[in-house]
């Protein structure tokens, strides 16, 4: 375990990497089921492509428990 003095040392280098997850939109819309967060820019591709963004986007907390 590192300890807190230690981390400095650390700095650039890459600790805890895993294996990338997928977040697709079927992911997204259960985590909108579960959390009853419909807002269309995470649900809706269609009308999401109307946004700056060009489609839906994860929850900030689905993004946010990934991490």
């Amino acid at each position: 375990m590192t300890k807190p003095s230690e981390l400095a040392g650390l700095i650039g280098q890459e600790v805890g990497v895993s294996k990338w997850i997928e977040v697709t939109q079927a992911r997204i819309d259960a985590f909108a089921d579960c959390t009853e967060d419909h807002q269309f820019i995470h649900v809706d591709p269609e009308a999401a492509k109307a946004t700056p963004f060009g489609g839906t986007i994860a929850h900030g907390f689905l993004t946010l428990s990934l991490a």
